[in-house]
């Protein structure tokens, strides 16, 4: 498929395709005519390296953490080092600590959302006291 394909079913722009080309995320075959194409393995791929970034790893960890992934594509035949091993199980532990602080904002939101919601009756039947006032 063609770069603009991929970008399609991916969700990604060419743009970035080409950025993950060039830090060695993603690899393309050429057409006679300098157009890149690219395997359906490719869609797989590119959803993985957008999740590694939403997880905040950046394109050097990347390129270090996909030989160790499976991929239609076989990827690189790379064997993963003790050392990636434990940066990346690093990463899962900060993640896990950011998923824990996301989750307490979102109880204490909705602890506000539920005050907030016993109260609106009592609101309601009161003047706005809020806005500026007129004279």
């Amino acid at each position: 498929m063609r770069i603009g394909e991929l970008a399609r079913r991916s969700g990604v722009s060419e743009r970035s395709l080409r950025y993950y080309e060039t830090q060695g995320l993603l690899r393309s075959e050429r057409t006679p005519g300098g157009q890149r194409q690219y395997g359906d393995w490719a869609v797989d791929r590119v959803i993985r390296i957008q999740a590694l970034y939403a997880a905040g790893l950046n394109s050097k960890k990347i390129a270090q953490l996909l030989p160790c992934m499976r991929d239609t594509d076989g990827g690189p035949s790379e064997i993963a080092t003790p050392r990636l091993v434990t940066e990346l199980t690093a990463e899962r532990h900060r993640i896990d600590r950011l998923i824990t602080d996301l989750i307490r904002s979102r109880d204490v939101l909705d602890e506000a959302i539920t005050t907030a919601s016993a109260l609106q009756p009592t609101v309601a039947s009161h003047p706005d006291t809020t806005g500026p006032v007129r004279e």
